[in-house]
């Protein structure tokens, strides 16, 4: 599946550069393989995209903006779709791939293209929200392990400092003795 990001190279529109670079900077952090598709050079493309954006995503005037996002023919949104879903750390779903096994995303119904099954979503939330608790449970572990050893080496510190202080002390009184 290849995803297809139509934006514009020569677009007059700050804002618009913008989305298209937080859309192209994401994916390629995510390391998701796409292709961009320009509407500046590409009539071909801009027909392509104009033609295939659903009608209740097209602005008033009829004519969507740029990025405009698909796997392969299938519409998967605009930059504010893309925005969502980013925040609510969706995107595989909203791009309707499949989250590498390093990445935990949890399944988002909303997300989900129309035609697609329902089958084993509750399980495989379950299996999901399972993974996540023992995840937690790893990490609450590990911060609670670096917390003693934190604490632990600063004990240690204090230890050496009063052990510091007594020889300073020390070495002071026999000073004072010798004069």
């Amino acid at each position: 599946m290849v995803i297809k990001v139509f934006l514009a190279s020569s677009s007059g529109s700050t804002a618009i550069k913008k989305k298209q670079q937080d859309v192209l900077g994401y994916l390629e952090a995510l390391k998701v393989n796409f292709t961009q598709m320009d509407i500046a050079t590409n009539e071909e493309n801009r027909m392509w995209m104009r033609e295939n954006v659903p009608g209740e995503k097209k602005p008033a005037n009829g004519i969507p903006l740029p990025p405009q996002i698909f796997n392969e023919e299938n519409y998967c949104g605009d930059y504010e779709t893309f925005f969502d879903a980013k925040e609510d750390n969706q995107v595989f779903a909203f791009l309707g791939l499949q989250p590498p096994s390093a990445i935990k995303e949890k399944p988002a119904s909303g997300y989900k293209k129309e035609g697609q099954a329902a089958q084993g979503e509750e399980e495989e939330e379950n299996e999901w929200d399972q993974e996540a608790k023992e995840e937690e449970d790893l990490s609450a572990s590990e911060e609670e392990e670096e917390e003693l050893r934190q604490l632990e080496e600063g004990e240690e510190e204090e230890e050496e400092e009063e052990e510091n202080e007594e020889e300073m002390e020390e070495a002071s009184g026999n000073e004072t003795e010798e004069d």
